[in-house]
């Protein structure tokens, strides 16, 4: 039975669904322009912004977990870990899926799911219990990533995509200062109402890709039968520019998670800088990304991805390395402003450069191998760093992250080549 077709030619011509109203044309705008991506991709703005200003159950799993089921440290921390073990997981399960039902079923079904799993979590007494839903509610939310990635794919040219994936996150971003901040708020009050808000967001966003209109081909499935079958022959093993960029991304996640472990140890424990200043550094990156990470992509959209892969990835070796010789809290702040501009540079730039590489049949796949790369790294990375500021010191750790994120750059511009000859093959098949 044929699947439903959509013409390559859709990769060079401007998309026709637009939001129904345009930003203001003045020079002072920095999100000028952002008024003529697609739909879809303001919809998926939408949604997330929903679903991460509900967001608020993961970062007090373990203040729930401790204070009201009455869990160890060590127990509550293996929640976490079955968390990050599901999500490495439900990555490639979710871009597998993707390539085969279409993107938009999947980021459905996970907002849905996962929502009607978190209203569910507070029934979980037992420690067995507990941790099957987590597992489930993992396994459901983290499905949606790798989907959405995919989508984005299929409605934005080439030359747009960075631009549409730092409103992604521009989404996600303002979205995740209000849910935790909220969470803390209700989690002071009951924690029941925490999990009900949490899950009814989830859920309304959930209805918002259901009952909003997609006309784009993402809804379904992208390609033909036969070129799907074509797609399954072609191991994403056999790729050498993807493994390339899998290896680059987890080495420079590595990097980037040591904000969450690392930074705070060495801060409080070496610095003698308060939690305070700590938790102000989030203020001042989350603001950056605010004010300039879609006006930055949108200036350098015209980039080779290798350029923006390199500098985002040496902005990080330079920005957690410089650690290494910070003892001020004004230079701690630097170094944070560095690795932001790294950050709001880096990942548009690595999802639209798997978008340029991967076959059209595959880019959900693509994606999902590239979640699971991130999941693994933060796995792994913040267990890595506080064993290395343990044992090597300061210096030692920030040294080798100085290394990882230098040794990452170099790997994106071997399998980075540039995207415009891709461009070239695309229209010519079309």
């Amino acid at each position: 039975m044929g699947l439903t077709t959509e013409p390559n030619s859709r990769e060079t011509r401007r998309p026709l669904n637009r939001w129904p109203f345009s930003f203001a044309d003045s020079r002072l705008n920095p999100w000028r322009g952002l008024g003529g991506l697609p739909r879809e991709v303001w919809l998926l703005f939408a949604t997330n912004l929903i679903n991460r200003a509900g967001m608020m159950v993961l970062p007090f799993l373990v203040v729930y977990l401790t204070r009201d089921r009455h869990f160890t440290l060590v127990q509550a921390g293996f929640a976490l870990a079955v968390y990050g073990a599901a999500a490495i997981a439900a990555g490639p399960i979710s871009g597998w899926l993707s390539d085969r039902i279409g993107a938009l079923p999947i980021m459905r079904a996970s907002l849905l799911m996962s929502g009607s799993v978190v209203l569910l979590f507070p029934l979980a007494r037992s420690r067995a219990a507990v941790y099957a839903a987590t597992a489930l509610w993992a396994a459901c939310a983290e499905l949606f990533r790798p989907a959405s990635l995919a989508a984005i794919t299929h409605v934005v040219a080439s030359e747009e995509r960075k631009p549409a994936y730092a409103l992604n996150r521009l989404a996600i971003n303002l979205g995740m200062s209000i849910g935790p901040a909220l969470g803390g708020f209700l989690a002071a009050v009951s924690f029941r109402a925490m999990f009900l808000v949490d899950a009814l967001t989830t859920i309304i966003a959930g209805l918002v890709l259901t009952f909003a209109p997609w006309h784009a081909a993402t809804g379904g499935r992208s390609v033909d039968s036969d070129s799907l079958s074509r797609g399954d022959t072609r191991s994403l093993l056999h790729d050498r520019r993807l493994l390339i960029f899998l290896s680059a991304s987890f080495l420079v996640g590595i990097v980037f998670f040591q904000h969450e472990s690392a930074l705070p140890l060495y801060l409080v424990q070496y610095l003698s800088l308060s939690p305070a200043f700590y938790g102000g550094l989030f203020t001042v990156n989350t603001l950056l990304i605010v004010a300039l990470e879609v006006p930055l992509n949108r200036a350098t959209s015209h980039w080779p991805n290798a350029w923006a892969l390199f500098t985002g990835c040496m902005l990080f070796a330079i920005g957690f390395g410089s650690l290494a010789v910070v003892s001020s809290a004004t230079g701690v702040l630097v170094t944070v402003v560095l690795w932001t501009f790294g950050e709001m540079m880096l990942f548009p730039a690595m999802s639209a450069h798997l978008g340029d590489i991967a076959p059209v049949e595959q880019r959900g796949a693509y994606m999902g191998a590239y979640s699971m790369s991130l999941s693994v790294a933060l796995a792994s990375g913040p267990w890595l760093g506080t064993q290395l500021l343990a044992s090597a010191g300061p210096i030692g750790v920030w040294s080798i992250m100085f290394v990882l994120g230098a040794l990452a750059a170099v790997l994106m511009v071997y399998g980075a080549p540039d995207r415009r000859p891709l461009r070239v093959a695309v229209a010519a098949e079309s």
